[in-house]
């Protein structure tokens, strides 16, 4: 697993830094625009809008709609996580097996702001986000691995643990469509040991589960 989430994040840090160039040319701000002149129903969009301000569907916090290269509508909703959160981020349980730390979902400090700034906890939206990534800068010809080249190429073998035949023949394109077939299942409760997810963050180091 540990090698998933590293080539992952090379594959992001890749794709980031051959986008680079493009990116720095682009404003960092999306030119603004009201919902109508781009098409969209301005009372539609004010509707959930208000959903989410009366906490309809709890915790979200900002929308944003990007249509025709243009901001057509902004929202950010304050929460106060440190009080919604307290006594989860108290008590040890799947979710937070330190109580203290980076590896704490509860712990307001880092989730699901960054130490108070506001960089935004992503979770497993990284994975379509890389995946997007990888898909651009191939298109453009920046990335040029086909996406069947076998993941242990990235890698020294030696250092690998338990490597057979099935860990060998994983290839880019399994690690993006997510079918490379590692043990993982999340379709046990989170309290379940055997839970992939609960097992991972309940280890020293995620990086290296």
């Amino acid at each position: 697993m540990a090698k998933v989430r590293y080539l992952l994040s090379v594959a992001l840090t890749v794709a980031t830094t051959a986008l680079g160039s493009q990116t720095a040319r682009i404003s960092q701000d999306w030119p603004k625009a009201t919902p109508q002149s781009v098409g969209l129903d301005s009372a539609t969009l004010g509707a959930l809008d208000q959903d989410f301000e009366n906490a309809k569907y709890p915790y979200v916090d900002s929308m944003l709609v990007i249509r025709c290269a243009k901001n057509a509508y902004q929202r950010h909703y304050s929460h106060d996580y440190a009080k919604i959160y307290y006594q989860e981020a108290h008590e040890r349980g799947p979710l937070n097996a330190r109580l203290t730390g980076i590896y704490n979902y509860f712990d307001p400090h880092y989730h699901p702001y960054y130490e108070g700034s506001d960089a935004h906890t992503m979770q497993s939206v990284t994975k379509s986000i890389t995946s997007a990534l990888i898909g651009i800068a191939t298109y453009r010809g920046e990335f040029h691995a086909s996406l069947d080249t076998r993941v242990i190429s990235f890698f020294n073998a030696t250092e690998i643990k338990n490597l057979d035949d099935r860990k060998r023949h994983i290839t880019l394109k399994d690690l993006l469509t997510m079918q490379s077939g590692f043990d993982w299942d999340e379709d046990l409760p989170y309290n379940d040991p055997h839970n992939g997810s609960s097992a991972m963050e309940a280890s020293d180091d995620w990086i290296k589960f």
